[in-house]
């Protein structure tokens, strides 16, 4: 059934490419409403942006995990684990931490503090940092590597 929706899918190792952009695209979206509360002091900004940072960090304990799951079953070469899976798999899960650490100071002066704000965008904004480049590494591995899937032979060495 899921084939003929999804026809793609067949070719997935695991279904973490699947889970991995939502947490991106719902921090990313908190870190704007939640400069948007900051510039215009409209709390519903600040509510979507709650709202956004909490069902993101579910995501990214999501993206965790599935990205645990999978890592033994990915064909990659020794090298490439190395230098670019753990790399990944240690930046997305400061990701998590990070965002679950804000999403639980978020939770306790919700729904945007009043005391540190500056300090929390500033950390969104770090969080945001910290994702892009884990997730470049996630898409190194993907894209200069193969290893979402059977392109090519396995497994590619590392290069600069």
């Amino acid at each position: 059934m899921i084939q003929n929706l999804l026809p793609g899918i067949q070719h997935l190792q695991n279904i973490h490419p699947l889970v991995v952009h939502f947490p991106i695209a719902l921090l990313s979206g908190s870190a704007l409403f939640y400069i948007l509360a900051l510039l215009t002091k409209r709390e519903t900004m600040a509510t979507t942006a709650f709202s956004l940072l909490m069902v993101g960090a579910l995501g990214a304990a999501a993206a965790v995990g599935t990205g645990i799951y999978a890592e033994p079953g990915v064909i990659l070469a020794p090298s490439v684990r190395g230098h670019l899976l753990e790399k990944h798999e240690d930046l997305m899960i400061l990701t998590l931490c990070v965002s679950a650490g804000l999403a639980l100071w978020a939770i306790i002066a919700r729904p945007f503090p009043r005391k540190g704000r500056a300090l929390f965008v500033l950390l969104l904004f770090a969080l945001l940092v910290v994702m892009s480049v884990g997730a470049d590494y996630g898409a190194r591995m993907v894209y200069d590597y193969n290893a979402g899937g059977n392109a090519c032979p396995q497994p590619i060495e590392f290069v600069k």
